[in-house]
């Protein structure tokens, strides 16, 4: 298969240094290769190890930024903000794709944009995760709206919820959140999270504020 034909036909997913040596059997030092399609802008280099399509081949389709997130760093799965401006639960667009991960939390500012991955401990991070289908072709990890909110709240620094009246000023002054969409929130799943969640009386203010509305 010529070369070019074969990353084209991965445009829309991230390309890693294993995949792209398998593209490039046929070359002693593929290496080698690699780094002269980056100079040539048929690849674009993420981080050391990934790539994505470059704009010499003239493609539109990329992988999406919440796509790139999930490879760049993992395990990971895209949250707060970012999901919960997907979600359509608060008004403001996200430039920085954020996550959680396992791993020690860490930033990418990479040609793509910036990534910022939050560290938060088993089992609190396994619960809440799906696969959701951000375009044809492409399903990314991400937060459900539920787990979204909490791990916003968790990995927000030196906040603590401790009233009604706090998590009301949290949701709809500071969030700005979409009230709908907070009534549309399964409570006995957030239930469930409360006994195995950081900041457990915060959580657990905002899940009775969100009951009452």
């Amino acid at each position: 298969m010529d070369i070019l034909h074969a990353i084209r036909s991965y445009a829309e997913q991230p390309l890693t240094h294993q995949l792209l040596v398998s593209i490039l059997k046929e070359y002693k030092r593929p290496n080698d290769k690699i780094n002269s399609l980056v100079e040539e802008g048929i690849l674009m280099p993420v981080k050391k190890g990934l790539y994505v399509t470059g704009n010499a081949l003239g493609i539109r389709k990329k992988p999406e930024p919440f796509l790139l997130a999930n490879h760049l760093l993992g395990p990971s799965y895209v949250s707060t903000d970012s999901a919960l401006s997907y979600y359509e639960l608060i008004p403001e667009r996200v430039y920085e794709i954020t996550s959680v991960t396992l791993k020690t939390s860490r930033e990418f500012l990479t040609l793509i944009g910036r990534f910022s991955y939050a560290h938060l401990p088993f089992p609190y991070y396994s619960f809440g995760i799906r696969q959701v289908e951000v375009s044809t072709n492409q399903r990314v990890l991400m937060a459900c709206p539920e787990k979204a909110l909490f791990d916003k709240i968790v990995t927000t620094k030196k906040l603590q919820i401790r009233s009604k009246r706090d998590a009301m000023h949290y949701l709809f002054d500071d969030l700005r959140m979409n009230e709908y969409g907070l009534k549309e929130m399964n409570l006995t799943m957030m239930d469930e999270w409360i006994k195995d969640s950081p900041k457990e009386e915060s959580l657990a203010h905002v899940i009775k504020t969100i009951h009452n509305l």
